[in-house]
């Protein structure tokens, strides 16, 4: 082989790792820097695992279902992939989640101490702070709706750091059937000893006045309205913030055992409800068992839906200026999750004007809707309700936020008020303990 072609066969194969060098070269600037800090391809398909519990046909459900729909329309290659949860799946199993490798991207958490402060201390939760900021989610938030959205180091909620963003709000009002109303002859009541009444009126009919689910939340919510008849907001700030002492043997918590065992004998509460859960409870009103059930705002659009046999409306409860409410449940975002950025991109999406309206629409409580596209005049009530509660700075959250198991305490000691295995002195002591036990571990 002459001189000539082989220096031209080695500047020819020179000019070949040349040119693979800078290929690849090219090839790693397009990679692209996952928001977790992974590389990957920009073009490599993403998934988003989003978990959380509302119904398909509630106003949430409704709105978040458009929301990912629309995420996916704005976001090419990635995918939203929903995982349903139950509220006690996720309630009993989060902690335990968040802290592996099979954690979601984003999920429906419950507000309060006990639960979302909770996690924030274990560091579990992302600090949402900055990110508040940058997309204005604070300026959408009035400062009463933030309130569960921020925890301090010791995971006490209404200051601190942001840890999870609602984008809806909630209240307890009263259910009731008007055409059971209607047949028995009686008026919506507007004070407490009316309400009685009514109630009064139906069990000299035969009828159970009260859908109530003792095995879980909705029972420890008609307590909590009987001890805010009572209360003030020094009350509520002392019980739910530690902002004074509380005394579980002081006028709102013994009125409220004590009226609640009363409600049992006078057979406006069976004792059969400690067996009853939530959604059999929402389920008998439904199908026109009871004339009442006391609950939160996240029926409402579900009722609208399948309540067909009856008409329905809601009132407040009468006499409380106070009634369990608060932001609704927030979107946290776990510390191990692996696609932050396109996750706040989803939040901005359910925060949108156009996504509150459709969840207003759908008899949800919006926090960012245009109210003159609100065309429900039921859902115009539900929202205008909120408002007056609101204004009166009437949101005095709920009972079980104080201290991590609460709840469950709650559900277990109200379940024996209700059957009569504790009198309403014995269930006050029983819930008294673990709750002063917690503000101790807080120096408060």
């Amino acid at each position: 082989m002459s001189t000539s072609k082989s220096t031209f066969r080695l500047s020819f194969m020179l000019l070949l790792v040349l040119l693979t060098s800078i290929l690849a070269a090219c090839g790693s600037e397009s990679a692209t820097t996952a928001p977790s800090g992974s590389t990957t391809t920009s073009n490599e398909p993403r998934t988003i695992k989003l978990w959380h519990y509302e119904g398909a046909n509630s106003a949430m459900g409704i709105a978040w279902a458009e929301s990912i729909k629309q995420f996916q329309a704005s976001h090419p290659g990635v995918t939203i992939q929903f995982e349903e949860k139950g509220f006690e799946q996720i309630r009993q199993t989060a902690g335990m989640v968040l802290n592996s490798n099979e954690t979601p991207d984003i999920l429906e958490y419950n507000k309060g101490n006990a639960t979302a402060g909770l996690l924030s201390t274990q560091g579990l939760l992302t600090d949402l702070s900055d990110v508040a900021t940058q997309r204005g989610w604070d300026k959408l938030l009035s400062s009463s709706l933030q309130t569960t959205a921020r925890y301090d180091d010791k995971g006490v909620m209404g200051a601190g750091k942001w840890f999870g963003v609602p984008n809806y709000a909630e209240y307890v009002m009263v259910y009731y059937n008007k055409d059971m109303f209607a047949k028995a002859n009686l008026q919506v009541p507007t004070t407490f000893a009316e309400f009685e009444a009514v109630m009064d009126a139906f069990v000299q009919q035969g009828v159970t006045p009260l859908s109530v689910g003792g095995a879980e939340y909705p029972a420890q919510q008609i307590f909590y309205e009987l001890v805010l008849s009572k209360a003030n907001r020094e009350f509520v700030n002392a019980f739910q913030l530690y902002q004074g002492d509380v005394d579980f043997r002081g006028p709102e918590f013994t009125y409220g055992a004590e009226k609640m065992a009363e409600w049992v004998s006078k057979g406006y509460i069976s004792k059969d409800a400690t067996g009853i859960k939530a959604e059999d409870m929402g389920v008998a009103f439904t199908n026109g068992t009871f004339p009442i059930m006391i609950s939160g705002s996240w029926w409402y659009g579900r009722f609208t839906d399948e309540i067909k046999g009856f008409e329905w409306g809601t009132f407040l409860f009468p006499g409380n200026t106070l009634h369990p409410g608060s932001s609704g449940n927030i979107w946290a975002v776990p510390t191990n999750a692996q696609n932050k950025e396109l996750v706040y991109d989803f939040i901005d999406i359910t925060m949108s004007q156009e996504i509150q309206t459709l969840l207003g629409n759908s008899g949800g409580v919006p926090v960012n809707a245009d109210v003159s596209k609100i065309t429900n005049e039921k859902n115009k009530e539900l929202i205008q309700n909120f408002d007056a509660i609101s204004k009166a700075d009437g949101l005095a959250f709920y009972p079980d936020w104080p201290a991590p198991g609460y709840y469950d305490i709650l559900v277990a000691n109200i379940q024996e008020l209700i059957d009569g295995t504790k009198t309403p002195s014995e269930m006050l002591d029983a819930i008294a303990i673990p709750y002063q036990e917690h503000r101790a571990t807080l120096g408060k």
